[in-house]
């Protein structure tokens, strides 16, 4: 079984405050994970292959929207951002790869930047090959939302989402699961109402007011672009199902990495 799990920026962040990390969160997260890990080693059911993720809260996208780097790059001043936004989500990168290689999950860090190639914002090519091997030697491979090169724009950034999207074209995997810092997609754009338990591509238009963007600073669209980027993966691959979810609660993370079918957050997929 092959899961692609997402830690979101506003998870692990706090996105009011600059280049701030929940330390203790992403703690906790790297040991649900390795518990996970372990109960799927000690089951009989299928081993447990993780792509793990995850967004750049208030490292990356506070300095991707002081140079406007997602829409492109003209000029040598925004040629020093580009190197100041991926120096902002390597240093998040390596917090996540310290605390979760500490607490037993054996990342390995494949930053996308390091072969993505975008065509006016959209990524067409990135080099799988570590990342392959890495899953097949047991290890747990690392991607982010990052920097990219773009031969149209010069360069622009990349949401972990469209990492997961590509790589999704390529790895076929079971489930994509979300962990954001809300229950899921809400009916209401302040979050008052109820949890939308599915959308399918079918409903989603009946909710599309209703998803509203995110907390803080996101320069990849919020919780809207989420959902229209998941919906543009499960068009592709219809066997997927996405579920976006909060990883705020204890337990959360390791209860869908063991069964991705336990009812929480909103699923994202076809009807059955």
């Amino acid at each position: 079984m092959i899961i692609f799990l997402k830690l979101g920026g506003s998870l692990i962040t706090d996105k009011t405050r600059v280049e701030h990390a929940r330390r203790r969160v992403i703690r906790r997260l790297a040991r649900e994970v390795a518990a996970a890990r372990a109960a799927a080693a000690q089951s009989a059911g299928p081993d447990l292959q993780l792509v793990l993720g995850h967004g750049s809260g208030s490292f990356g996208h506070v300095a991707a929207k002081k140079y406007g780097t997602r829409s492109g790059v003209t000029d040598q001043s925004g040629w020093r951002g580009f190197a100041e936004v991926a120096a902002s989500a390597a240093r998040l990168n390596q917090i996540v790869t310290d605390v979760f290689v500490a607490e037993g999950v054996p990342v390995i860090s494949l930053p996308p930047s390091a072969s993505a190639r975008c065509e006016d914002g959209e990524l067409i090519y990135l080099d799988t090959f570590g990342l392959r091997a890495a899953l097949d030697q047991g290890l747990v491979p690392l991607v982010q939302g990052d920097v990219a090169f773009d031969t149209v724009r010069g360069a622009t950034i990349v949401s972990t989402e469209d990492v997961f999207v590509y790589l999704a074209r390529e790895l076929e995997p079971d489930q994509v699961l979300l962990a954001g810092e809300v229950a899921g997609v809400y009916d209401s754009a302040d979050m008052t109402g109820r949890v939308i338990e599915r959308l399918t591509p079918e409903t989603v238009g009946q909710h599309i007011a209703a998803l509203g963007g995110s907390h803080g600073t996101d320069v990849t669209g919020g919780m809207i672009g989420k959902v229209q980027q998941m919906l543009h993966l499960i068009r592709h691959q219809p066997n997927v199902t996405v579920r976006i979810f909060s990883g705020a609660k204890p337990g959360a993370v390791r209860t869908l990495l063991i069964d991705p079918l336990y009812p929480l957050g909103t699923v994202i997929g076809h009807d059955r």
